[in-house]
């Protein structure tokens, strides 16, 4: 099928069908990222929640010198949480460190913890070292979603002294906290991991236990 030129995309995208619009932004897949910027852009603001959550998740994969001031303004002014969320999310997609300091105000000041819990993810993907020390405050979160980002954005950033600070998350009654745990485990080779491992490879969830086993048989290689 050929893919559909400029012009055409951008007429779509100001068709009154919700679809018609979805179908063109998506469309912008094969589109240069300077070319398909002006055309995100002009969803950006769309009535659709959902379409606006499409055109920001593209600024984080079509990368421009823009992208990053469209999202921080998002991030920082949307009253959607679910587009503050999506915009703390794919400024994790930049891997850009000029974002801790708007993803850590994010996470100590946002009301809402979806937003958090993507500005913890995003803290992880953008791999400052400086974000340890928020991130461990976060492994202190009563929510248990955002233990579970901060435990994997530790891993993300390969913190060898996490080790000692989410073991304790290897007792949690949440299976899904321990696997994120086995999984984050994997990045730190201490000895201390490979105890805990061994532990987690005999968990009663099948699935943390397959997530300790990877986590013991990938240290066992990065060793030889």
């Amino acid at each position: 099928m050929a893919i559909p030129s400029l012009e055409e995309i951008s007429a779509q995208l100001e068709s009154p069908n919700l679809r018609d619009r979805m179908v063109a932004l998506a469309s912008l897949r094969n589109i240069p990222a300077s070319d398909a910027l002006p055309l995100i852009k002009k969803v950006l603001n769309d009535e659709s929640i959902q379409l606006r959550s499409m055109a920001i998740f593209a600024l984080g994969i079509k990368q421009t010198p823009e992208s990053y001031p469209l999202l921080v303004r998002i991030l920082e002014t949307d009253p959607d949480y679910g587009i503050r969320a999506d915009a703390a999310g794919a400024l994790g997609y930049l891997e850009d460190t000029r974002a801790f300091e708007v993803l850590s105000r994010a996470f100590y000041e946002d009301t809402d913890w979806l937003v958090r819990f993507s500005a913890a993810v995003a803290l992880g993907n953008i791999k400052d070292p400086r974000a340890k020390e928020v991130l461990y405050q976060a492994l202190e979160s009563q929510e248990v979603v955002i233990q579970q980002a901060a435990i994997a954005a530790l891993g993300e950033l390969k913190d060898i002294n996490a080790v000692e600070k989410i073991l304790c998350f290897a007792q949690s009654d949440d299976w899904l906290v321990r696997q994120r745990l086995a999984e984050t485990l994997g990045s730190l080779p201490t000895s201390k991991s490979i105890s805990a491992l061994k532990y987690l490879a005999k968990d009663s969830n099948p699935n943390v236990a397959a997530s300790a086993t990877i986590s013991l048989q990938r240290l066992d290689s990065d060793n030889k």
